[in-house]
């Protein structure tokens, strides 16, 4: 049997209008892994999958004890080598963790390129429908939800003139925001204490309030206020 190569054109330009319908979505919400990147991971696993498709052909005449392409297992590799990809987008800023869902759309892409090399266009077709559904649906969503919103807040002051910690908590709690234990320590010499804890609301505006009371204390050198996660 000849190598049908017009059903290997479809599928490897299916694997570019997919894969580059995702990434084209992380693209434009300027995400560091986008058009290209998706494109690429679903093309390359589509053609690892054109490999056991039509092993038969490309190993014509070679005994069939020889050959073990085996498709799953194939698919398998693909997904664990993706898998060092979407690490290399996952970016740890301070205590914040950004790109798990540009990960996590990576081997999206991944997979619908196993799918779509195997032929079954339906699915592929489908999953990067839902795909960018999620991506832009579900963010909307999240942001539309009363979750709890965690930051990081670190405040220093002088140590002959630091402020109290119930006065501090007294602060925070007053723009609704819950509490973790604090930690304390004395930095640059022991000339300055410094606190340091989580806190959550479920009002992204009160970083801004409480950022403003902070301000005006007198006993605060400097604080920062860090969002955690993302």
């Amino acid at each position: 049997m000849s190598i049908d190569y017009y059903a290997v054109f479809i599928r490897l330009t299916m694997a570019v209008i997919l894969g580059g319908a995702i990434g084209f979505e992380r693209s434009y919400h300027g995400r560091p892994a986008g058009l290209r990147t998706h494109t690429l991971v679903a093309i390359s696993s589509t053609l690892l999958m054109l490999v056991t498709v039509f092993q038969w052909e490309l190993l014509a005449g070679v005994p069939i004890d020889t050959i073990r392409v085996d498709p799953t297992r194939m698919g398998q590799g693909i997904m664990t080598g993706i898998g060092f990809l979407g690490a290399g987008v996952i970016l740890k800023e301070k205590l914040t963790i950004r790109g798990l869902t540009t990960a996590t759309s990576i081997w999206m892409s991944a997979a619908i390129g196993i799918v779509v090399g195997m032929g079954f266009f339906t699915a592929a077709t489908a999953a990067a429908l839902i795909t960018i559904l999620v991506l832009n649906g579900f963010g909307w969503l999240e942001k539309k939800l009363p979750t709890y919103k965690y930051s990081r807040l670190l405040v220093r002051c002088k140590r002959n003139e630091a402020i109290e910690k119930k006065d501090l908590f007294e602060i925070v709690h007053n723009h609704s925001f819950k509490t973790s234990i604090a930690s304390y320590e004395l930095v640059d010499d022991g000339h300055y204490i410094q606190y340091e804890f989580t806190i959550q609301t479920k009002v992204k505006n009160n970083l801004e309030m409480l950022a403003k009371s902070l301000i005006d204390n007198q006993l605060i050198v400097e604080f920062s206020l860090i969002p955690l996660g993302r």
